[in-house]
């Protein structure tokens, strides 16, 4: 059988989404900001209300332990920066990209952004894919659209399982209501 890049990224992209709903269906309210570490990243709300994610343009030596809606807030850094790329819009600035508020409205946020990388996957040709990507290479002629596409796919597939081992380790502690005893 011959399958195109095209459906192989499609398929994986899939697959990588089915696990992130299985962890999204079981998300409580209180994961989302849970620190797991007394070194962590998270996302706070400032004065105005708005909900900020702790950042430095040089990643720290440890590099902190990033809460559940720190991760969730990062995916949708990078996937809605991908998306205008694609759509040929002028992609927004990191802190131009909010957290939600809350671990429904982030969930929501997300959902909104997969069905909106489903329709960049599905008018993707092949022909699209040998494109130079505009991101996150910079135009990288070595770099092609369907090294972004799958780019995306394993930045989801990384941020996924790592949302997932927050969420298992937050049931499994002591200090949770449903934790082990």
């Amino acid at each position: 059988m011959n399958v195109s890049r095209c459906d192989l990224l499609r398929r994986q992209f899939g697959l990588t989404w089915q696990l992130f709903e299985y962890h999204l269906e079981r998300l409580e309210p209180a994961d989302f900001l849970w620190e797991p570490a007394s070194l962590c990243w998270t996302v706070r709300q400032d004065a105005g209300g708005t909900w900020v994610p702790d950042w430095t343009e040089t990643e720290p030596d440890p590099v902190p332990v990033p809460t559940i809606g720190w991760l969730s807030w990062h995916i949708g850094w990078w996937w809605s920066v991908t998306i205008d790329h694609t759509r040929g819009r002028t992609p927004r600035e990191r802190e131009e990209i909010g957290w939600p508020g809350d671990g429904e409205a982030a969930i929501a946020w997300l959902r909104g952004l997969r069905e909106e990388w489903l329709t960049v996957l599905d008018r993707l040709t092949d022909a699209d894919l040998d494109a130079t990507a505009p991101f996150p290479w910079r135009n990288d002629p070595e770099h092609t659209v369907a090294h972004m596409a799958g780019w995306v796919n394993s930045e989801l597939m990384k941020n996924v399982a790592e949302i997932g081992q927050l969420r298992l380790l937050r049931a499994a502690s002591t200090d949770s209501p449903q934790g082990c005893r």
